[in-house]
C-alpha cells in the first residue's frame, strides 16, 4: 500500500489536509495524516495541491494516418505533463476515420507501448453508418460525435438532418450521447474576401447564428427522439439561452467550451497568424464573459481542450492565410495552467476547476464511477501542482508533435509538478521526463 499527502487535499469538495491510501490503482481510504498505517510507502507533498487527473474528453491524435499532425505517444505525453489523466479522442482527423468496428480495431492496434494516460474513443456518425453504430457500442463506445457542417477532412463528411433522423433513434435505444460540430452555414455562398490575413473577416465569415440555428436544430431532433446530445466547442454566448430552456424542458442536452474561448479574445488577436484559427472561431471579449457566466451558472458542462494540431505548414504562418490555414488550437499541455489563471487572478475557488475539468467530462463517458474524484474505489489518478507558481509557456516545454501553440509566451499561474496514473508515478517535472514503459490502459 502507498499513501501520498498535503496540507491541500481535493477532497469532500474542498482541499483540506488528508492522506489518501491506495494499493493496486485504486484509493482505498482518505485519512488523516497521522493515521497512515506504517507500513505505507508515503510521500508528503507539502502544501502542493493534490486534486484528481484532469479528464479531457475532447482530444484529436490523429493516429493513424495523419501522424504527422500529431500521435498517441506525444500527445498523451503532453497530457500527463498537464496533469491529465484520462483522455477520449474524436473520429477524426485519423484515417480510418472511427465510423466503424472495423476502424475502431485499426484505431486500437496502435495504442501499444504509446499510451502514457489512460485512452477512450469516441464514434463517429457520418452519413450512411447508421448500421454501424450498434457495433461499436457494443464494443464499448457510448459517446459518437457529427458536424452539422464540412468537417474540413473528406473522410468525414457533414451529417445532414436526414443522416441525424437515422442515427438518433438507434443512439437513444443504446443510451448512448451524440456529439455534435454545432455549425450552420445559413449563407449558402462563398464569402467576398478582400484581406486573406484578416482575423476580422474570418470571424464575420462565420457569425454566431450559425451556431445558434444549429443548436436550435439540433435541440429540435434531441426532443423528438429522446437522444441525449453535447453541444462540444460552443463559441458563441448567444445559444446559452436555448440551452438553458430546453433544459427546463427536459431535453438531455450539455454543452463544453474550450481554454481559447476563455481566455483568448478577437480584440488582440494578430491578423494572419493561423496558430489563433479554428472553428468555431474565437470571437470577442463581451462574449467570453457571457461564456464564463454560463460556466457559472451550469449552462456550460465543463472545459475540455479540443486540441486540433497540425503541422506547420497547414497553419500558412508564411503566407498569412487564414482562410487556407487548418482550423484548430493546440493547447493539450496548457489547459489547467490557462484556466487556473483566470480563476485565480478573478478571485474564483479551486472547486470549480475540478467541477469543470475533472468531474464533469467524465460524467459524459461514463467514467464518474472511477474518474475525476478522490474517493475510496476511484481509481488513483493525481495531479499535483503550485497553484502560486508562475510561468512562461516556451515553445522549448511543449511536448506535443509540432512544436507551436496560440499560448506561446503567455504568463500563466499554474505548474503541474507530478502527474499519477493509477498509483504509479508517470510525469515529475524535476526528473527526466517519460523513462519505462507507458502505464496507460485503453478504455
Amino acid at each position: 500500500m502507498k499513501a501520498i499527502s498535503s496540507r491541500h487535499v481535493f477532497t469532500q469538495g474542498k482541499l483540506q489536509e488528508a492522506a489518501v491510501l491506495f494499493e493496486n490503482g485504486i484509493i482505498t481510504d482518505i485519512v488523516s495524516i497521522n493515521d497512515i498505517p506504517n507500513n505505507c510507502l508515503h510521500n508528503n507533498y507539502g502544501d502542493l495541491v493534490i486534486m484528481p487527473g484532469l479528464v479531457d474528453t475532447h482530444v484529436h491524435i490523429n493516429e493513424p494516418g495523419r501522424t504527422d499532425w500529431e500521435g498517441f505517444n506525444t500527445a498523451t505525453q503532453a497530457a500527463a505533463a498537464g496533469g491529465i489523466t484520462t483522455v477520449i479522442d474524436m473520429p477524426l482527423n485519423c484515417i480510418p476515420v472511427t465510423t466503424s468496428l472495423d476502424a475502431v480495431n485499426i484505431k486500437k492496434a496502435c495504442l501499444k507501448n504509446q499510451m502514457w494516460v489512460d485512452i477512450g474513443f469516441h464514434g463517429g456518425v457520418v452519413p450512411d453508418n447508421q448500421y454501424e453504430l450498434n457495433a461499436m457500442v457494443e464494443a464499448g463506445i457510448t459517446t459518437f460525435k457529427a458536424f452539422m457542417i464540412d468537417s474540413g477532412v473528406d473522410e468525414f463528411p457533414a451529417s445532414d438532418t436526414a443522416t441525424l433522423e437515422k442515427a438518433m433513434p438507434i443512439l437513444a435505444k443504446a443510451g448512448a450521447t451524440l456529439l455534435v460540430h454545432a455549425e450552420l452555414d445559413s449563407c449558402g455562398q462563398e464569402p467576398i474576401i478582400a484581406d486573406e490575413s484578416s482575423y476580422a473577416e474570418f470571424l464575420d465569415s462565420r457569425p454566431d447564428k450559425w451556431e445558434v440555428e444549429a443548436i436550435e436544430e439540433i435541440i429540435r431532433l434531441s426532443a423528438k427522439h429522446s437522444c441525449k446530445v453535447h453541444i462540444v466547442h460552443l463559441s458563441s454566448a448567444k445559444a446559452l439561452g436555448l440551452i438553458q430552456k430546453a433544459r427546463e424542458q427536459g431535453i438531455k442536452v450539455t454543452a463544453e467550451t474550450c481554454p481559447h474561448y476563455l481566455t483568448l479574445s478577437s480584440e488582440t488577436i494578430p491578423d494572419g497568424d493561423g496558430r489563433f484559427k479554428c472553428c468555431p472561431p474565437i470571437r470577442n471579449n463581451n462574449n467570453q464573459k457571457a461564456l464564463w457566466q454560463g460556466l457559472e451558472q451550469g449552462i456550460i458542462d465543463f472545459i475540455v481542450s479540443d486540441h486540433s494540431p497540425c503541422t506547420p505548414a497547414l497553419k500558412r504562418l508564411e503566407e498569412q492565410n487564414l482562410w487556407q490555414a487548418w482550423g484548430g488550437i493546440s493547447s493539450l499541455q496548457f489547459g489547467l495552467s490557462l484556466i487556473w489563471n483566470y480563476l485565480k487572478t478573478n478571485n474564483y475557488s479551486i472547486d470549480v476547476l475540478i467541477k469543470w475539468m475533472c468531474e464533469n467530462p467524465a460524467k459524459l463517458v461514463g467514467l464518474d464511477h472511477i474518474k475525476g474524484h478522490i474517493k475510496k474505489g476511484f481509481q488513483a489518478d493525481f495531479a499535483i501542482w503550485n497553484p502560486n507558481k508562475e510561468h512562461t509557456i516556451d515553445k522549448k516545454e511543449i511536448l506535443f508533435k509540432n512544436k507551436m501553440s496560440a499560448y506561446e509566451q503567455h504568463k500563466v499561474f499554474g505548474v503541474i509538478e507530478q502527474t499519477i496514473l493509477a498509483g504509479e508515478v508517470i510525469y515529475d517535472r524535476n526528473k527526466e521526463n517519460f523513462t519505462g514503459n507507458p502505464k496507460g490502459k485503453y478504455l
